[in-house]
C-alpha cells in the first residue's frame, strides 16, 4: 500500500444529521444556536452562516428511533467562532434562552462549551487559542480537560451591548468527534488511508488527528465501549461529515490511495461518499465543487 499524508489545507464542511422533529430542530439551530436557515426542501434542511457553504444539514425523519447508548457514531460536532466573545455572546444566548449546557472546558488550545440538540446530538461551541500558544512537550502538542474560566469569558461582555444577531460569518465547523468500535482500526484508517496526522493521545480510548497541525479536525474513542455496534438505519444521530479537499489534484490523489487500499467507495457527481470501520459516514469534496444550497438539498433528498 502507498504511503499518503492527506492535504495541509484540508478541512472539514458540513455536518448531516437526522433528527425526529424537523420544525422543533430548526427552531433549536436557529433561535439557541443562531444558525440561519439558508434552504429547505421537504424533510431537510441546511442551516449555515454563510449563503452557499452549508455548515449543517438536519433531515427530519418523524419514526427515527432515539439515539441509543454504547453505540458508534456521533459523540459530538464542534462549532468554531472566530472570537473570545463571540463565545461568551452563544453563552450569554444560552442562559438568556435557558437552554441547558452540559459542560465547560478548556482544553489549553481552545476553550469549549458543551450541549446536545433536542434529540441528544452532542454540540461544542468553542474558540481556538492562537496557534503560537498551544502548550507543547518535546515537540508534541497537549490537551486537556480543565474548568473553564467562565467568569472570566463573561467579563468579555462587560463593554459589549450588542444585539443578539446569531453566529459570526466567520463561524465554521472545526472537527468532528466520533464514536468509534476499535481504535487501532480508526487510527489505521484515519491516519493510514485518509493521511490525517495523529496530534494527541488520549490514554488508551481516544486520538486526535488533524490535517496541516491542526490540534484536531477529528477525535476518535470508544467511550461507547470496545467493539461497539453501528446504531440502526432509522436512528437519529450522525448520517455523514464532509471532508473539503483543496483541489482537484489533491481529490485525485486520495482516490488513487482509496482504491490502492481496497477500500470501497461511491460516487455521485463530485461528491465521493464511503465509510469508516465504525460505519460512521463520510463524504470527500473538492472546495470549488461545495454545492450551491438547492443541490446539496437535492442530493440529500435522493438517499
Amino acid at each position: 500500500m502507498t504511503t499518503y499524508s492527506i492535504h495541509p489545507e484540508t478541512r472539514l464542511g458540513a455536518v448531516s444529521l437526522t433528527v425526529s422533529d424537523l420544525e422543533r430542530s430548526l427552531r433549536f439551530y436557529t433561535e439557541v444556536i443562531g444558525f440561519k436557515l439558508l434552504q429547505q426542501m421537504q424533510n431537510t434542511a441546511l442551516l449555515g452562516t454563510k449563503e452557499n457553504a452549508p455548515a449543517l444539514v438536519l433531515t427530519g425523519q418523524p419514526d427515527a428511533a432515539p439515539l441509543r447508548r454504547h453505540t458508534t457514531g456521533l459523540y459530538h460536532f464542534a462549532i468554531l467562532v472566530p472570537t473570545r466573545l463571540d463565545l461568551a455572546r452563544s453563552l450569554r444566548q444560552l442562559a438568556e434562552t435557558r437552554y441547558p449546557v452540559q459542560g465547560a472546558s478548556d482544553h489549553l488550545v481552545s476553550e469549549a462549551l458543551y450541549l446536545a440538540d433536542p434529540d441528544g446530538n452532542g454540540i461544542e461551541i468553542y474558540v481556538d487559542r492562537p496557534r503560537a500558544e498551544w502548550p507543547r512537550r518535546n515537540g508534541q502538542l497537549l490537551m486537556a480537560t480543565d474548568p473553564l474560566d467562565l467568569d472570566g469569558l463573561m467579563r468579555e461582555l462587560e463593554q459589549d451591548d450588542t444585539a443578539w444577531a446569531g453566529l459570526p460569518e466567520q463561524t465554521q465547523i472545526g472537527h468532528v468527534h466520533l464514536h468509534v468500535a476499535d481504535l487501532d482500526e480508526a487510527e489505521n484508517f484515519y491516519g493510514n488511508v485518509l493521511g490525517f496526522d495523529i496530534m494527541f493521545r488520549y490514554g488508551p480510548s481516544a486520538l486526535f488527528v488533524s490535517a496541516g497541525g491542526y490540534h484536531h479536525h477529528l477525535g476518535l474513542n470508544t467511550w461507547a465501549g470496545r467493539g461497539a455496534p453501528p446504531p440502526s438505519a432509522n436512528t437519529v444521530g450522525l448520517r455523514h461529515f464532509t471532508v473539503i479537499l483543496p483541489d482537484e489534484a489533491e481529490r485525485s490523489r486520495l482516490l488513487a490511495h482509496l482504491r490502492d487500499s481496497g477500500i470501497s467507495f461511491s460516487e455521485a457527481g463530485d461528491v465521493i461518499t464511503l465509510r469508516d470501520p465504525s460505519h460512521n459516514g463520510i463524504q470527500l469534496l473538492v472546495a470549488s465543487q461545495q454545492q450551491a444550497p438547492a443541490k446539496a438539498l437535492s442530493l440529500e433528498n435522493a438517499r
